[in-house]
């Protein structure tokens, strides 16, 4: 188809009522937050399975994976997931060893998916090139894919204890305030002043304990430096922030104007052999180098200006993806999804072929399967939307369209 917040306890520190004394005109002092960060840390720190053990003594394997699922999502979304997927992949030899579908599948629902697709790779690198132990060299680990700057000094960091940086987006919030940023953190020169700030704290922290002042720059992100509403009054280094001592911190991190985000209107088919409901269906694979790659879809694609209208759209794309024609039946379900840049109205139709045979002229793969059986397949949430429309459409619906 083409196209971190928790609960904390009351009075978390206490400081509640202190105003913020730090003369404007100067700069943080780094020895100052970092006490004051690992001391509101040890106390606030927030129970999650891959903290098992104190930052700079855990599993590395745990550390990657937690770290890999947490990008791009909140922390008790990646709970569930990363239980199941520990419970199912315990080491990095079983993760090398596991069919590429059945890291989909396990990853599905989470999104971005080449992060899934990166740790199966990594891993069977980490493998043949490690002897099953993730290397505790920077250099090494940025050779690994889908290991960039940030996961890398969380693995150094928080697995082997070493004084690495890291910065997420809570992190670079939490610098920007600190030291009153003005300018865009998209910039690289921004980017490259936050990075050297996040430096300059894990060196002043005491032997040992970059981990935990790392863990505690990303959970005063989380919990107090929010983007709206900061709770500037309960935060351990208020008093230590630039951006509090001039009242910019509602102002902080300076961001580019956002570009408008475009919607596209997409169709699908669920494509029916035979008789709807008690014939097979025809699920299609994403080509394995693209946008949800290697994923199932009920395929189709977006609509184009040239397209008279949905169902025309989807005949279209049925051709160049399948090379078949198709009549188009009924509607099944519009689903709306949101990506990182784009969002869709997702159409859905019966369809029933008319001439030709499925050939994989635009996706990976094709198969005809039982509808019970698609849900064994990894599926976008757009497509499992679909098909839970059909789940509640199929009992006595031998006469659909």
């Amino acid at each position: 188809m083409g196209y971190h917040a928790g609960q904390i306890r009351k009075n978390p520190c206490p400081r509640e009522s202190a105003k913020a004394t730090m003369d404007p005109a100067h700069a943080p002092d780094p020895t100052h937050l970092v006490r004051r960060l690992l001391e509101w840390h040890a106390r606030e720190r927030r129970d999650l399975p891959w903290r098992d053990a104190p930052p700079g003594q855990r599993d590395p394997y745990r550390v990657w994976v937690a770290e890999i699922m947490a990008q791009q999502t909140r922390l008790d979304t990646v709970r569930p997931y990363f239980e199941r997927w520990v419970a199912r992949f315990p080491t990095v030899y079983h993760l090398a060893r596991a069919h590429p579908q059945e890291v989909l599948k396990l990853w599905e629902g989470l999104g971005y998916y080449a992060r899934a697709r990166n740790l199966h790779r990594a891993a069977q690198r980490v493998v043949e090139e490690h002897r099953g132990s993730l290397p505790a060299d920077r250099r090494s680990l940025l050779a690994l894919p889908g290991i960039g700057p940030y996961t890398a000094g969380a693995i150094l960091s928080l697995a082997f204890g070493k004084a690495e940086p890291l910065v997420d987006g809570n992190v670079r919030r939490v610098l920007a305030r600190l030291w009153d940023v003005d300018r865009p953190v998209e910039e690289r020169a921004t980017q490259g002043e936050l990075w050297q700030r996040a430096r300059t704290l894990v060196e002043a922290a005491p032997e040992g304990q970059a981990g935990a002042l790392n863990e505690a720059l990303m959970e005063l992100g989380a919990l107090l430096c929010l983007p709206r509403g900061p709770r500037c009054p309960v935060c351990p280094v208020q008093d230590h922030c630039l951006a509090a001592a001039r009242g910019t911190q509602e102002h902080r991190p300076v961001r580019r104007p956002r570009r408008r985000i475009p919607h596209l209107h997409v169709t699908a088919a669920v494509l029916w052999q035979g008789k709807p409901y008690r014939s097979p269906v025809l699920l299609a694979q994403r080509p394995l180098d693209g946008m949800l790659g290697g994923l199932w879809e009920f395929p189709g694609g977006k609509m184009e200006t040239t397209d008279p209208d949905l169902p025309a759209c989807l005949r279209r794309e049925i051709r160049e993806e399948l090379g078949i024609h198709i009549r188009v039946g009924e509607p099944v379900a519009t689903v709306k999804h949101g990506y990182s840049h784009f969002r869709i109205t997702l159409h859905a139709f019966h369809a029933f072929p008319v001439s030709g045979e499925p050939q994989a002229l635009g996706c990976q793969d094709w198969r005809w399967l039982p509808l019970e059986e698609v849900d064994a397949y990894p599926l976008s949430a757009a497509d499992q939307k679909v098909l839970q429309a059909l789940q509640r459409r199929a009992p006595g619906q031998a006469d659909a369209p």
